[in-house]
């Protein structure tokens, strides 16, 4: 299965975070989590964009619902 999000970009988004280094094995666990996360939050934008009467068609105010109703991590 190709990968959806850049290796690349996660190194450097964990670098900017502050790590010094970072393993290729941290990097992709981190990949595969924010794939399913990622994959959660879209399903739940579509129920969100379902509720309002609009079948599979997410919109930026779904994701603001999503996103104000988001626990704290």
């Amino acid at each position: 299965m190709p990968r959806k999000f850049s290796l690349y970009d996660i190194e450097a988004l964990m670098k900017e975070a502050g790590a010094e280094k970072v393993t290729f094995d941290a990097v992709t666990s981190l990949e595969e989590t924010i794939e399913r996360i990622t994959e959660k939050l879209a399903k739940k934008a579509i129920k969100y964009a379902n509720h309002a009467g609009r079948k599979r068609v997410i919109k930026k105010s779904d994701i603001e619902l999503l996103k104000n109703n988001l626990k704290k991590f």
